[in-house]
């Protein structure tokens, strides 16, 4: 596990803040009906730029005409990568850092900050926001969807306070799964290999009535240990299992879904008891079309999570989300979305004699009223996006996060824009709350005063479709932060967190695609990032600016697919990430590749490598005792009928 902070009392917090690490949209459905992944022939570079996006302005539009650093996964993407957990997808998009920090936990952030306990990326599940108030960051080991039933992953690198809120900072992934209308069919999934032991899961979809579908499904996941450099095992393998469901039902101009999951799984852990997880959550959506350019919709969503880290920690939280949106044109050249939501979760912690959250339950209420208007100042030319979201949470009361987008098309297939945002992460418990050792005299203290870390970011990007089967996209950014978190010596010996930090960051991210001819395609990317952080003049922080995130330079993506028959295809995905400064880790290049057969029209067989330049190597941490990453060769069959 990475070292947060180092110096007197750094085992400690490096201990409280090392055990948490392993801790609404409105989208439009794709409407295609396929079986199985497309070949590509099927899928231009015309059809990939209209593929319908809702993560930068909250309501449908075309990708191509995004004012924003967004970079969409879409479900044949992940199909032929052969990953089967959102992680090892998320690996797909070159605006994210990705790292592989042990068996089950994962460090991944956008435009830097980048720990085992990221806390300024949004991640949301068909409307599920997924981040926990604990940390302010995502438990990776928990969320999950079944592969086969994602229709895309909508990646914003850039901040989007404006229209989703607090922790929205550096980035916002939005996880979209397919409407049970698209899946009325059965698949059935089975995999084995090296470091994946087991891989097996299901769906069987159908229809109750004519407008009425449904799905079910079940996934169980058994994941092998990583090892240390020597070649040691480390006791973190894990099994997991899920079950869900879901149901849409169209009514005239009503539209309505509900869905839910239940999951449960184990973690080893040496010398004490296994790290166990479990939870379940049910989300039901109502959307009624109001004519053309209007609708309304209402999403209701509750979320129940266990964590029990032996030795450690153990947490139960409930959270209940009801948001409200509505779209409509006042006049011919705006168009509003406004509304509002309120999200209450609370949380029992029992806690241990390494570290205690107090008070040991706490309830934290959410409220907030977003509006944005996106004006056409010439039409089918430039348009200027306006909001702002307004939300009041229990620890500094009223956030304001505004936002000005401008888009213009310099030419059919050219689009230049640029934004200027505010956006805030909020405190968390951990930041108020957490005290060490687990009785006085505490050695580290959650500060009572903390306040929210804030960006200010200015960007540009530029995007094009030179050709029909070549496009680019670039994007730069200069992020402004203040109030970031720090260390603080008190004069008993102690540690306050506080919030003394503060600085700059800037960048440069791009990718592009290449239709090579009908049957081979290449997909690039390059992200490139600086840091110029300090502490202000009141920190005393013996760590510097070390503990705000381990971060690449430079990191390199390219994706090679190729349909070498009509039943066979052949899928590579090589990546570069530059040495990490501090703990140090050198730089890697990964090697992936599939061979996929459809041995009938029922069923294909795939052959999956991953990491297949080395025998195994290190992604995050600090040497001698952190994961290393070991090949993995995986067999997958998936019949569908």
């Amino acid at each position: 596990m990475t070292s947060i902070y180092r110096g007197r009392g750094g085992n400690i917090v490096l201990a409280c803040l090392a055990c948490l690490s392993a801790i609404p949209t409105w989208a439009t459905e794709n409407t295609s009906h396929r079986r199985g992944p497309v070949t590509l022939a099927e899928l231009s570079l015309e059809e990939l730029g209209n593929i319908e996006i809702t993560s930068v302005r909250r309501t449908p539009e075309r990708l191509s005409d995004a004012a924003a650093a967004i970079f969409v996964i879409t479900r044949d993407d992940i199909l032929r990568s052969g990953v089967v957990t959102i992680p090892e997808a998320l690996r797909l998009a070159p605006n994210l850092q990705v790292a592989r920090v042990d068996a089950t936990q994962y460090a991944i952030n956008a435009r830097g900050f980048n720990t085992a306990t990221s806390n300024q990326l949004l991640v949301l599940i068909d409307g599920r926001s997924v981040y926990t108030p604990l940390y302010s960051g995502v438990f990776w080991d928990v969320q999950d969807v079944l592969m086969e039933d994602i229709d895309r992953i909508e990646v914003i690198s850039g901040p989007g306070g404006a229209l989703w809120g607090s922790n929205a900072v550096n980035g916002v992934i939005n996880i979209v799964t397919r409407s049970a209308h698209e899946t009325k069919d059965t698949v059935v999934l089975d995999a084995a290999g090296s470091e994946t032991r087991a891989h097996v899961s299901f769906r069987h979809g159908g229809e109750l009535s004519d407008t009425a579908s449904y799905r079910i499904h079940g996934k169980y996941l058994d994941q092998d240990s990583t090892v240390r450099a020597n070649g040691a095992d480390v006791p973190d393998a894990s099994r997991k299992g899920q079950i869900g469901f879901r149901l849409d039902w169209d009514k005239a101009a009503d539209t309505f879904t509900v869905q839910g999951d239940a999951y449960k799984g184990e973690t080893d852990q040496a010398a004490v008891d296994d790290k166990t997880v479990a939870g379940a959550n049910l989300l039901g959506r109502w959307s009624r079309s109001l004519g053309a350019d209007s609708n309304v919709q209402l999403q209701v969503y509750h979320d129940h999570t266990e964590r029990d880290y032996p030795g450690t920690f153990k947490e139960i939280r409930n959270t209940t989300d009801i948001e409200l949106q509505h779209r409509f044109k006042p006049a011919k050249r705006h168009e509003i979305v406004w509304g509002g939501g309120y999200r209450s979760s609370s949380d029992h912690v029992t806690n241990s004699a390494t570290l205690a959250f107090l008070p040991t339950h706490v309830r934290l209420n959410l409220a907030n009223l977003f509006l944005q208007d996106s004006i056409t100042l010439i039409p089918e030319r430039l348009d200027l996006t306006l909001g702002s979201k307004f939300e009041r949470n229990d620890y500094t009361g009223l956030e304001i996060q505004p936002s000005a987008r401008v888009a213009w098309k310099m030419k059919d297939r050219q689009l230049l824009w640029g934004a200027i945002s505010r956006a805030v992460r909020t405190p968390s418990r951990i930041d108020r709350q957490l005290f060490s050792p687990g009785s006085p005299p505490f050695l580290l203290a959650g500060g009572a005063d903390f306040r929210s870390e804030t960006l200010l970011a200015y960007e540009l990007g530029y995007r094009i479709q030179a050709h029909a089967r070549a496009s680019l996209s670039i994007s730069t950014f200069y992020n402004v932060y203040d109030h970031l978190r720090s260390l603080e010596p008190q004069p008993s010996g102690a540690f306050v967190i506080g919030n003394e930090m503060e600085g700059s960051t800037y960048g440069a991210e791009l990718w592009g695609d290449l239709e090579v001819t009908k049957w081979w395609r290449i997909k690039a990317g390059y992200a490139y990032l600086e840091k110029d952080l300090r502490l202000s003049s009141n920190s005393r922080d013996p760590n510097g600016v070390r503990p705000s995130g381990n971060d690449a330079k430079h990191r390199i993506t390219l994706r090679s697919s190729m349909d070498i028959t009509p039943t066979l295809a052949l899928d590579g995905t090589l990546r570069y990430v530059s040495a990490l400064p501090n703990p140090s880790v050198p730089a890697y290049t990964t090697l992936d590749l599939r061979l996929g057969w459809k041995a009938t029209k029922e069923l294909e067989v795939a052959l999956i490598g991953q990491n297949l330049l080395d025998k195994q190597h290190p992604e995050f941490g600090s040497a001698p005792n952190r994961s290393e990453i070991e090949r993995n060769v995986m067999v997958r069959a998936t019949w569908r009928f």
